[in-house]
């Protein structure tokens, strides 16, 4: 394969990670786990491009990609809202987790394939670039639920339901990490 293939393929799986993480029923914790993901893909790439990467420089990176991303804290807060609230909040959460994932990694890709590093990128380029790659993973996600169809669906719901679970004390955090694993290996 590739390297851009790689790429490609890391992008991908981070991004249907992303879109579960954005179903976790608990605002913040979304958007922490979303985070999380993005940062180990950005390892990932980093390890492909043969770029250094330290979480610290990753963290700031990420951070000056998505900025505050009022739009993803909105969608996490919409999930405080009993019953609609989780569905609206969630679905939002998981299209706008995905698209920024992808957006991050899409920027990753270009800026390290042109010898960039985590410690040398221009702030307004990357942003500008990760706005217009944004847009794109919209439509990105978008395919993706359309390609993986009513599977997918049946993957995100049965997270949520996990999580729930989990929630409510039924399963434990390792048993909802192996279900996870499990759902999402479906995917």
């Amino acid at each position: 394969m590739s390297q851009r293939t790689d790429a490609e393929s890391i992008i991908r799986t981070h991004v249907l990670w992303a879109m579960g993480g954005g179903l976790i029923p608990i605002p913040l914790v979304d958007f922490a786990a979303v985070t999380a993901i993005q940062l180990e893909m950005l390892q990932q790439l980093a390890r492909l491009y043969g770029v250094d990467y330290s979480r610290s420089n990753g963290k700031a990176f990420v951070s000056a990609l998505t900025g505050t991303t009022l739009a993803r804290l909105g969608a996490s807060f919409i999930k405080a809202i009993p019953g609609v609230g989780t569905i609206v909040g969630g679905a939002s959460m998981a299209l706008t987790s995905g698209a920024s994932t992808y957006a991050v990694g899409q920027v990753a890709i270009s800026h390290f394939s042109n010898s960039g590093t985590l410690v040398n990128f221009v702030e307004e380029q990357v942003k500008t670039a990760y706005n217009e790659a944004f847009e794109r993973g919209k439509d990105y996600v978008s395919d993706l639920e359309k390609e993986k169809g009513s599977d997918a669906a049946n993957v995100y719901e049965a997270l949520e339901q996990l999580g729930k679970l989990r929630d409510q004390g039924i399963l434990t955090e390792e048993e909802f990490q192996t279900k996870k694993q499990e759902l999402l290996a479906r995917l």
